[in-house]
């Protein structure tokens, strides 16, 4: 716009000079012709009054060079010319300024001259006898004024060009300046040309729309976006070309992406086979959908195509995490598999003990210890469904299950007390330390923790050992702490002796009547009640459990 504005001014005056120049010349050529012609009619009259005294004799010695003067008789014939031979001259009475002055007395003309680009002035007077006094002078015509003053017309016109050049760009900048100071994000602040006025009121009106628009797609796709985001499933929104337009915080998590990958190919989220099986598909109009492998699991993957007005226009993503689908499956194979072997021994000891029993196989003095042996198989197989029982109401939330205020330091004393006659059969020695620590609990659920990690103390100590049991209360939480001088657990199976019938030393857990699940017990009753475990244990130097219960409780 500077630029259309500095060529328009420059243009512009330009064209002044142009014509203040034309007009200039004009006035000045009019002006002098002016007076060029009055001179001519006072000098004719003077060498007519000249002659009319004198006669020819009036031209002897006279300076004319300034002047044509003809000396012209009453028929036509030239009697005297200053300039050419009279003799060789032809009849002037047909010349419009000799007619004229015969006829009236006076007479004017003016001839144009092509060759000489001059124009002839002719002024005639007629004296008292018929004859004519003529005087012609030469005028420059105004072409040749214009040439005559080239040099300093173009003086001044590269003067006029300067002064136009520097006008026209201090007054292009001043005009564009508070077009280009113009705030835009507040129209009716500007203070500038009234011109504007319409266009800033109509900017202001087309920006309050603007943001009215925006904050009600800003709102819609924070809702979008926190509807998505709280969703277990991952959603992805790709456009036509396959780029991913949204990811929400279930496909990043699944995916293992981030939300640099919005604007990229869906390739930049997953490479594998699968993806590009179902967009294939999906591309043909149809719904696609099926199982990916992922670095740490698996997923369901759905792809639907999206159309408007019969053309495709995208796709929408739906992404299953079926990992933990799987793992629980396989956890629930694997258990179903060890109940069942589990449940297979003590079954088939009882079976065989009752058969040999039934047979009259077995002497009088040993069918005593078959009878012991069925009754302990017998117990060990109610304790193993007790326990498979209780884990099952901890899958299920333990619902039915009441909480209440529950002093752990007390509960924790009827428990030792309770395994009492076990530690002295075994030979240890088990103490309790501590204070009063109350909690928000289920009271079973805290019993079976505090059962379970006292029993297997016991079992898994020495001869002489001992198990200490310590309570401590602390303002944000209370915690459980049972250390033994048992046998210790090696390293590498530390992190694995909470799943369910998991056992270091198998000949040894059932020899003492272990199940397998105590362990599996106190960990889902800990999750429960938003407890901590942290197990710190050594070969041959013994174990420490200590279980931390927040004040404020919740369920994981």
């Amino acid at each position: 716009m500077t630029k259309r504005i500095f060529h328009s001014i420059c243009y512009a005056a330009l064209g002044v000079f142009a014509a203040s120049v034309l007009l200039f010349l004009c006035v000045l050529y009019h002006y002098f012709d002016g007076i060029q012609k009055e001179q001519l009619r006072v000098q004719t009259d003077l060498a007519a009054q000249a002659v009319a005294h004198e006669g020819l004799a009036y031209f002897d010695g006279l300076d004319t060079s300034e002047y044509r003067v003809t000396w012209i008789a009453a028929d036509g014939d030239v009697l005297y010319d200053n300039r050419s031979d009279s003799e060789e001259m032809e009849n002037h009475l047909e010349r419009e300024e000799i007619r004229e002055a015969a006829a009236d007395g006076f007479g004017e003309s003016s001839r144009y001259s092509s060759t000489l680009m001059e124009r002839q002035l002719y002024c005639a007077r007629r004296l008292a006898d018929g004859t004519v006094i003529r005087l012609s002078v030469s005028r420059s015509t105004l072409l040749t004024l214009l040439l005559g003053m080239a040099q300093p017309i173009a003086a001044i016109f590269l003067l006029a060009v300067a002064l136009s050049l520097a006008l026209a760009y201090r007054l292009s900048r001043q005009i564009v300046r508070p077009l280009n100071e113009l705030d835009l994000d507040k129209p009716l602040s500007n203070e500038g040309y009234d011109e504007l006025s319409p266009l800033l009121r109509r900017i202001d009106s087309q920006q309050r729309q603007i943001r009215r628009q925006e904050n009600k797609l800003l709102q819609k796709q924070q809702e979008f976006d926190t509807v998505t985001d709280h969703m277990t499933e991952g959603i992805l929104l790709l456009n036509a070309k396959e780029k991913v337009l949204s990811i929400n915080r279930a496909a990043r998590k699944i995916f293992g992406a981030d939300d640099s990958c919005v604007g990229q190919h869906i390739f930049s989220v997953n490479r594998g086979p699968g993806i590009s099986a179902l967009l294939q598909k999906a591309e043909a109009g149809s719904r696609a959908e099926r199982m990916i492998s992922l670095p740490g699991g698996s997923c369901r993957v759905i792809l639907n195509p999206v159309f408007s007005d019969g053309v495709l226009s995208g796709y929408v993503l739906l992404a299953i995490d079926a990992t933990e689908k799987e793992k629980s499956e396989q956890m629930r194979r694997e258990f179903t598999a060890n109940v069942s072997h589990e449940l297979k021994t003590p079954l088939q000891t009882i079976a065989g003990s009752a058969e040999l029993l039934a047979g009259g196989m077995v002497k009088e003095e040993d069918k005593m210890r078959f009878y012991v042996r069925i009754e302990a198989e017998a117990q060990r197989m109610i304790a193993l469904v007790e326990d498979i029982i209780r884990l099952s109401r901890l899958d299920e939330g333990a619902e039915d299950m009441k909480r209440e205020k529950v002093d752990l330091y007390q509960l924790a004393d009827e428990t030792v007390k309770s395994l009492a006659a076990k530690a002295e059969n075994a030979q240890v020695t088990v103490t309790l330390n501590g204070d009063s620590a109350v909690i928000d609990g289920v009271p079973q659920l805290l019993q079976s923790i505090i059962y379970n990690l006292c029993d297997n103390a016991i079992k898994y100590n020495r001869k002489g050992g001992s198990v200490e049991v310590t309570v401590a209360d602390r303002p944000d939480d209370a915690v459980l702490t049972v250390a033994d001088s048992g046998i210790g657990i090696p390293p590498e199976h530390q992190e694995r002796i909470f799943e369910r019938f998991y056992r270091v030393d198998k000949s040894r857990s059932k020899e003492l009547g272990g199940t397998g699940l105590g362990l599996s017990i106190v960990k889902h009753a800990a999750r429960l009640h938003g407890a901590r475990i942290e197990l710190h244990s050594a070969e041959g130097s013994g174990t420490t459990v200590a279980v931390t219960f927040p004040r404020q409780q919740t369920e994981c």
